[in-house]
C-alpha cells in the first residue's frame, strides 16, 4: 500500500455517503418497523429516532418540511412504514435513513391521529358529560356554521321551516374541508360567542371521506367548541361518521337534518300539547269546583241542623239583663257621688273665708302679706291691707286698743 491510497476519515465518510445516495435501490427505500428512541427537536422541527425490527435497527431522521406533513404524532412503539433514502451522517460516520414520508403500519395516518387526539382530549376531561351545556328547549335564533353552498345548510333550513317557521337562522359561511377549514370553523364559533346573537349553534357538513371530514378533527377547533358559552350541536357527515367535534360538542347529531330536528321545536306539536293541557286544566278546575260545591252544600246543611240562633237569642236576652243591671248600678253610684259632692261643697262653703267676708267680716294683713290677728301685732302709722268680700283697701293705724 502506498501513501497515495491513504484517505482521511472525512474523505471515506463522504465517499460512503456518495456511494449510498447514488445507489438506485438505497435512494428509494421503504422500511417497515417500530419507532424507538424517539426525539423531537421543537426548535428546529426535525424528528430523530430509530426504526427497528426483532434483530436490527437503523437510525432515522425526518426533517421539518416532511415532518410538518404528518397527520399523526409519532411516538415510541408505533409500527410504521417509512420511505426515504439511505445516507451517512459524515460527522460520526453513522448511516441512517432520511425519511420523506411515514405512515402507520395497518391503520391510516388520519385514523391514528384521530385516536391520539381523542385520547388526549378525553384525558383532559373535554368529553365529560358534566361539562356539557343543556340544549335549550325553545329557541328564537340558531347560528349555523357550514358551507353556504352545501346540502347540509339546505337540509337545516328545510327542517326549521317545517318545524318552527318563526325561528331565526343566522348563517356563518365557512370552509368545511381543506387547510383553512379549521380556522374558518373556529371563527364561526367565536363570532357567535362574541356577539351573543343566537341561543344555539349548529356546526357541521354533509358526508364525505375521512380526508374530507378531517377539518372537524382539529385540536384547535375542538378547544374553541369546548370553551363556547353557547351550546353547540355537532352534525358532521353521516350517522356512522364520528369526529372529535362530535365528542367535545354539547350534543352530537348523526346528520345535519337530525341536528335541525333537535334544535328547532315542533311548533305544531307544541300547539297541540298546549291545547291538550288547556283542556286538562279546564276539566280539572271544573271537577274541583264541583267537589267544592258539594262540600259547601254539606256544610250548609250541617250548620242549619246545628243552628245557633236559639242559643244566640238566649245570650242576647242575658246580655240585655246584664246591661240593664249595669245601667242601674252606674246610675245609683252617680247619684250617690253627686249627693256627696253637694254636701262637701256646702261644708267647704262653711269654712270658705270669702263666705265669712260676705257676712261683713274682713281680713287684715301687714305689708308683708302676713295675717294680723291681734292689735298688738301692729304699730301706730303702720300701713295695713284690709281684704273684704268685694275687694280690699289700705289703711294707716292711727290708734289701737288692746283688750
Amino acid at each position: 500500500m502506498t501513501k497515495e491510497t491513504v484517505f482521511s476519515v472525512s474523505q471515506i465518510n463522504e465517499y460512503i455517503k456518495m456511494t449510498l445516495e447514488s445507489n438506485p435501490v438505497l435512494k428509494n427505500v421503504w422500511l417497515k418497523g417500530e419507532i424507538s428512541n424517539f426525539k423531537s427537536n421543537y426548535s428546529s422541527g426535525h424528528l430523530y429516532f430509530s426504526v427497528k425490527d426483532e434483530s436490527s435497527s437503523i437510525k432515522a431522521v425526518m426533517f421539518r418540511t416532511a415532518a410538518s406533513r404528518l397527520k399523526f404524532r409519532a411516538e415510541n412503539g408505533m409500527k410504521v412504514l417509512v420511505h426515504g433514502k439511505i445516507s451517512t451522517y459524515t460527522v460520526s460516520g453513522d448511516y441512517q435513513i432520511i425519511i420523506d414520508d411515514m405512515q402507520p403500519d395497518g391503520a391510516g395516518a388520519l385514523a391514528v391521529a384521530f385516536e391520539q387526539l381523542k385520547k388526549k382530549l378525553e384525558g383532559e376531561g373535554l368529553f365529560a358529560q358534566d361539562r356539557k351545556k343543556p340544549i335549550p328547549k325553545l329557541v328564537k335564533s340558531v347560528g349555523v356554521i357550514t358551507s353556504a353552498s352545501g346540502a347540509a345548510l339546505h337540509d337545516i333550513i328545510n327542517v326549521s321551516g317545517r318545524r318552527c317557521p318563526s325561528a331565526e337562522i343566522i348563517i356563518y359561511p365557512a370552509f368545511v374541508q381543506g387547510e383553512n377549514a379549521p380556522k374558518s370553523l373556529s371563527g364561526g364559533i367565536l363570532f357567535f360567542n362574541n356577539r351573543h346573537l343566537v341561543d344555539l349553534i349548529i356546526i357541521g357538513r354533509g358526508g364525505g371521506s375521512a380526508e374530507d371530514l378531517c377539518a372537524f378533527n382539529d385540536e384547535g377547533l375542538a378547544r374553541v367548541i369546548a370553551n363556547s358559552e353557547i351550546p353547540v350541536i355537532s352534525a358532521v357527515g353521516h350517522e356512522t361518521d364520528f369526529t372529535i367535534c362530535d365528542f367535545v360538542a354539547d350534543m352530537r347529531a348523526p346528520t345535519p337534518s337530525a341536528a335541525a330536528e333537535l334544535a328547532f321545536p315542533n311548533t305544531g306539536e307544541l300547539k297541540n300539547k298546549i291545547a291538550n293541557l288547556s283542556r286538562q286544566i279546564d276539566t280539572s278546575i271544573s271537577r274541583r269546583i264541583y267537589l267544592l260545591n258539594g262540600k259547601i252544600d254539606l256544610m250548609v246543611k250541617t250548620v242549619e241542623s246545628l243552628s245557633p240562633e236559639g242559643k244566640l237569642l238566649q245570650k242576647q236576652n242575658k246580655l240585655e239583663r246584664l246591661r240593664e243591671k249595669l245601667d242601674g248600678q252606674i246610675s245609683g253610684a252617680y247619684n250617690r257621688a253627686e249627693n256627696n259632692f253637694r254636701m262637701l261643697c256646702m261644708k267647704l262653703d262653711g269654712v270658705n273665708p270669702l263666705t265669712v267676708l260676705s257676712h261683713g267680716y274682713a281680713i287684715v294683713e301687714n305689708e308683708k302679706g302676713e295675717l294680723i290677728s291681734s292689735a298688738n301685732s301692729v304699730d301706730i302709722d303702720e300701713l295695713v291691707k284690709i281684704r273684704m268680700a268685694n275687694g280690699s283697701v289700705t289703711a294707716k293705724i292711727i290708734e289701737k286698743d288692746s283688750v
